[in-house]
């Protein structure tokens, strides 16, 4: 079954999208995303739970995008800051009625758009345990992963890059260990 994922992830690594740029709400297509994530994971597992935070640029309006490609990268960041939160809740310490994470941690994980200089910035951002200094470097490369085997191909990172660079854009990280994550698209307006 990995190999599988592996071998169907590098299948559309390496397919270019034949999807067509048009007007899109980049707005409601991060709430729909972030939403979707949210109950694809409650789905599996009951016991999950998030708050989450959305702080839109009604400025913005309609941005020329293929919404599909970038509603894929914004989703996998959305799923991998849900992760974050959730991995971070399951190492806390155990209370005396043997409940996890019951030490004041809330999970949070928030989408926020802004226009910055010609440029549209969507951000995630989670307060996760952020990502060590030594696996920064090599997050955006294709078949790494930090997770555990079989619950990730390593290649949602490198295809979110690809995909914002296709657009024109930039796709960055700024991490704090034990604080946090947040992931930052950059896409120009057109």
């Amino acid at each position: 079954k990995r190999a599988g994922d592996i071998v169907k992830g590098m299948l559309q690594h390496s397919r270019l999208s034949s999807g067509q740029k048009e007007p899109t709400d980049i707005n409601a297509l991060c709430d729909e995303y972030l939403r979707l994530s949210y109950h694809g994971l409650r789905a599996k597992d009951k016991s999950f739970n998030a708050t989450m935070k959305t702080d839109f640029d009604d400025s913005i309006g309609k941005i020329n995008i293929i919404p599909q490609d970038i509603g894929r990268v914004v989703l996998n960041l959305i799923n991998n800051a849900f992760y974050a939160v959730d991995e971070r809740l399951r190492q806390a310490p155990r209370n005396k009625r043997g409940k996890q994470g019951d030490t004041g941690y809330e999970p949070t994980v928030s989408i926020t758009t802004k226009k910055v200089d010609g440029n549209v910035e969507i951000r995630v951002t989670d307060n996760g345990n952020g990502i060590p200094q030594k696996v920064l470097d090599k997050i955006f490369q294709p078949f790494f992963t930090t997770k555990p085997t079989g619950q990730g191909t390593g290649l949602g990172l490198s295809l979110s890059y690809d995909i914002v660079k296709a657009h024109g854009g930039e796709l960055k990280v700024e991490t704090e260990e034990n604080e946090g994550t947040t992931f930052i698209i950059q896409l120009p307006i057109i």
